[in-house]
């Protein structure tokens, strides 16, 4: 009787399912460990703040997968459009009324409840719906440079040029995940080259003219990191959140040093959001900690792609694909900035870092992936149904000539 309710309320992939379980498992061990002596400090004493934080979210987070895996993919398809709008309207309010937390406004208030989203994030999830309709809608018009301009880049160009004055590394990622989408389309490359070199020309010159009409300013930023990352054979001493991460990892080995037992969660800053994979490694090593992370990334792109292949139509397909890629690609750059492969960027690591706004967008994106495979698995069962009433009218049919 309980199998029965929990086969009918959690539907579609299994796999994805696992995983999801997976990754809170991870993020629930890791941000209590990671952060419960800096919770001790800020909270009169309380160690477990950050835990009880997280395991409402990811409550939480598990109810908007479940509703979200409900909803038929065509509700996006048709509302697209004011997604996207949205999104403009929040990046660019977070300008106007924006908090500004470690030196960057990234935040926007909800007035009257003390909280804050990330609007980047949702800008995020809104283009990445809107390219896939527009994928969808313009599949013989992808070799018109002209057509493709207006309608996918001019839409990436416009989130990306708001995001990127406050956040390079986001608008960066975002830029280089719909080039992969857009490729998936499949967009003519040649046009994807010309739009990466209008990008780097256009970050070129929004530098320029925040270094002449602005003081404050988040370019200084942006070159001691690159500065920290290129010259740290010169300067070991420049990068300290790198440095403190690979400290992490080389000290956890192969086995690690066991669940609480990290020494460098008192030292290095984020450890909870965006190092907390150097915490996982250190106290779980490699076997235990990097290796099923790293698989679990894996196996929900080789599952997004199974999906897709089995869509009968190129919406969902490209829906599932452009959100699984945003997942995964955003837990590549969290791992490769841990293990110090790649400059400190501030992304989180999906679903299993610390946080609010991410973790409630990274449900709802697996959750729609979800839908579409839900939608799938019923169209299958369906299917199979049918096939097994033709055999039994076949059999009824044989043994009544036969008689």
């Amino acid at each position: 009787m309980q199998r029965g309710w929990f086969i009918k309320t959690f539907k579609g992939d299994r796999v994805i399912w696992g995983l999801v379980v997976i990754f809170m498992f991870y993020s629930l061990l890791a941000v209590y460990s990671s952060s419960s002596m800096s919770a001790f400090k800020e909270y009169g004493g309380n160690t477990a703040h950050f835990f009880w934080s997280q395991f409402i979210m990811l409550s939480f987070s598990m109810g908007i997968i479940v509703i979200v895996h409900y909803l038929p993919c065509r509700i996006y398809f048709s509302l697209a459009g004011l997604f996207l709008i949205a999104a403009v309207i929040l990046l660019a309010l977070t300008f106007i009324f924006g908090v500004r937390i470690n030196g960057a406004t990234r935040f926007l208030p909800i007035p009257g409840t003390g909280f804050t989203i990330q609007t980047s994030d949702l800008a995020k999830v809104a283009l990445i719906i809107y390219l896939a309709r527009s994928l969808a809608l313009y599949q013989n018009e992808l070799n018109n440079f002209i057509h493709v301009t207006k309608y996918f880049m001019f839409p990436v160009a416009l989130i990306c040029g708001l995001i990127m004055p406050e956040n390079l590394s986001t608008a960066v990622m975002i830029f280089g995940m719909s080039m992969i989408i857009m490729f998936i389309g499949r967009i003519p490359f040649k046009f994807l080259l010309a739009y990466i070199g209008l990008a780097v020309a256009g970050i070129l010159v929004i530098v320029m003219l925040l270094i002449a009409f602005t003081e404050s300013n988040r370019f200084g930023t942006w070159k001691n990191r690159l500065d920290n990352f290129i010259s740290r054979t010169e300067n070991p001493d420049a990068d300290y959140q790198s440095n403190h991460a690979k400290v992490a990892i080389s000290t956890g080995g192969l086995f690690g040093k066991a669940p609480g037992k990290s020494s460098q969660r008192n030292i290095l800053p984020q450890s909870n959001s965006d190092f907390i994979f150097a915490i996982i490694i250190e106290e779980y090593g490699l076997f235990f900690g990097a290796i099923p992370l790293i698989l679990a990334y894996m196996i929900l792109m080789f599952r997004g792609i199974t999906i897709a292949k089995k869509c009968e139509t190129a919406f969902p397909a490209y829906l599932v694909m452009g959100l699984i890629v945003m997942i995964v690609v955003q837990a590549i750059l969290n791992m490769l900035v841990a293990v110090g492969l790649f400059p400190v960027t501030g992304q989180t690591l999906p679903m299993v870092s610390w946080g609010r706004t991410s973790v409630l967008i990274m449900s709802f994106s697996i959750g729609a992936v979800l839908s579409v495979s839900r939608v799938l698995n019923a169209r299958a069962e369906n299917e199979e149904l049918q096939d097994e009433e033709k055999t039994d009218i076949g059999e009824k049919i044989y043994d009544t000539a036969k008689a």
